[in-house]
């Protein structure tokens, strides 16, 4: 993907989207595994911080922007939810401190709230979920964050909705 926006001259936009929930359902953190933990942070993690790695001098170059989605799983301490969360936290952290070293970048780490999702559900199985909104209805918030001088930082799409749609 570098390569080719390399060759097409830049790179506006990375978003680091891609994620794994971990055991269904979640152990509490004395039983994790301790090998599926470490893929569920190369997963979260080292291959969002990859990418940017692969990509930051082309974002530097054209002013860009990191996008990564996180989940208040980083920042509450949800029972169950210390793996999945843990690896959030550690992305934040990533992203947070990304933003310091690379100032010529804009840094988002963005939570879309509870949505109903395949992830979302294999963190509830055999629960009904379907009270919670559909991803697509986060799209006004990435879009208004996006287009927005907003500087690096944390955003929560319930606090960047335009008023208009709330």
């Amino acid at each position: 993907l570098v390569a080719e926006a390399r060759r097409l001259g830049r790179l506006d936009l990375l978003v680091n989207n891609a994620s794994v929930l971990g055991p269904s359902p979640q152990p509490n953190l004395a039983d994790y595994p301790l090998d599926v933990l470490a893929e569920v942070y190369r997963v979260n993690v080292a291959a969002p911080l990859g990418l940017v790695q692969e990509a930051l001098e082309l974002l530097a170059e054209s002013g860009g922007t990191v996008l990564n989605i996180t989940s208040d799983a980083a920042v509450e301490g949800y029972e169950g939810w210390g793996g999945y969360g843990s690896s959030k936290a550690a992305l934040e952290q990533l992203s947070n401190v990304l933003a310091a070293e690379e100032p010529e970048v804009r840094v988002y780490w963005f939570d879309p709230g509870d949505m109903r999702t395949a992830m979302h559900q294999e963190a509830f199985p055999g629960e009904d979920i379907s009270d919670r909104p559909e991803p697509a209805s986060v799209v006004p918030a990435l879009r208004a964050l996006l287009g927005a001088d907003l500087p690096s930082g944390r955003y929560r799409a319930a606090d960047v909705l335009p008023a208009a749609s709330r």
